[in-house]
């Protein structure tokens, strides 16, 4: 069983930042790649971002690319979401996921576990 705890959401006004944190056990972490993706309200969830097992490889949505980071400690079991210029619609609740390989996706049918999700609120 595989658990996954994100943190970090909250309010915040347009032009600001976050980060996220997303805690594993369960698993061992450092053998899969991790995601990030995102559900507005009334809308489908999406792909925002993901990273191989060792971080050495990342891939980012279009509509975040160039103002989100994703990052893994192994040591630490965890992944984090770094987002910056945030705009009104990055409104949603984020999720934490485990890809069932190492090197990660886009589609969220790779992906085995996931988190609760954390609500982030960007105001205009």
């Amino acid at each position: 069983q595989v658990q996954l705890v994100e943190s970090g959401g909250g309010l915040v006004q347009a032009g600001g930042s976050l980060r996220l944190t997303c805690a594993a056990s369960g698993r061992t972490f450092r053998n899969y790649a991790m995601g990030w993706f995102r559900q507005a309200q009334g809308k489908e969830r999406e792909f925002v971002a993901a990273i191989s097992w060792n971080g050495g490889r990342s891939y980012y949505a279009d509509s975040v690319k160039g103002r989100f980071t994703i990052s893994r400690d192994n040591a630490k079991n965890t992944v984090y979401l770094q987002m910056n210029s945030l705009r009104p619609e990055d409104t949603a609740v984020y999720y934490c996921a485990v890809n069932h390989d190492l090197l990660g996706g886009t589609r969220s049918a790779e992906y085995d576990y996931w988190g609760q999700g954390t609500q982030v609120t960007v105001s205009s």
